[in-house]
Parts: C-alpha cells; structure tokens; sequence
C-alpha cells in the first residue's frame, strides 16, 4: 500500500521552531517531486514548498520564504520541512504529497498524506 506519513507537529510559541517530516512507504521518493500544502480552518488548502527529485531545486511560497526549508534523504525515504520564525498566521494542517516526475513545482500530486497539525500560539 503506496503511503505517506507526516509528523513533527505541534503546538509552538510565535517565533519558535518546528521540523515536519514526510515518510513513504510502499514506493521510493527517489523518482518523485515532493510537496508541502497546508489549510489552515476556513481558508483554501495552499502550496508552501517543493522540491525536485534530486533535491536541486526547491521553491516556497512568499509567505514562507526565508523561514522554511524543505530537504530531502531519500536513503530514509523522507522529505522535511524545516520551520523557523513561525508565527501565528502559520497555523494549520500541513500535508506532504508525491508525484512521480523530475521537477516541481507540479500541478498535480497523485499521493498524499493524513496531515499533521501545526498551532502557532502563545
């Protein structure tokens, strides 16, 4: 069964630190475009980063940019979203999602996560 698991979610303090991982089961990262969404509660789900097959290209969305990072290992089949500087406006459910291919960002994900969630509160 072809799987993706997020995790590292939780709740933080405005301007602290989270990292999320993305772990795949079933099938190999290694062929396949990674990308990070979230939907925070009422608004529309959004994309915040990608990252290419090789990992040698990586894109964010302005709101996030220069506070997440996102990498990859595809030894442990796992894609992360490193998240700095978070702030409130951050608080959503974040999902990883898979696409076969080479570079991103894509239009289309065929495999998806359940989410994790992420509170950004005081």
């Amino acid at each position: 069964q072809l799987q993706l698991v997020e995790s590292g979610g939780g709740l933080v303090q405005p301007g602290g630190s989270l990292r999320l991982s993305c772990v795949a089961s079933g099938f190999s990262l290694d062929y396949h475009v990674i990308g990070w969404f979230r939907q925070a509660p009422g608004k529309e789900r959004e994309g915040v980063s990608c990252i290419s097959r090789s990992g040698g290209t990586t894109m964010y969305a302005d709101s996030v940019k220069g506070r997440f990072t996102i990498s990859r290992d595809n030894a442990k089949n796992t894609v992360y979203l490193q998240m700095n500087s978070l702030k409130a406006e951050d608080t959503a459910v974040y999902y990883c999602a898979a696409i076969y291919g080479t570079t991103c960002p894509k239009v289309r994900y065929d495999h998806w996560g359940q989410g994790t969630q992420v509170t950004v509160s005081s």
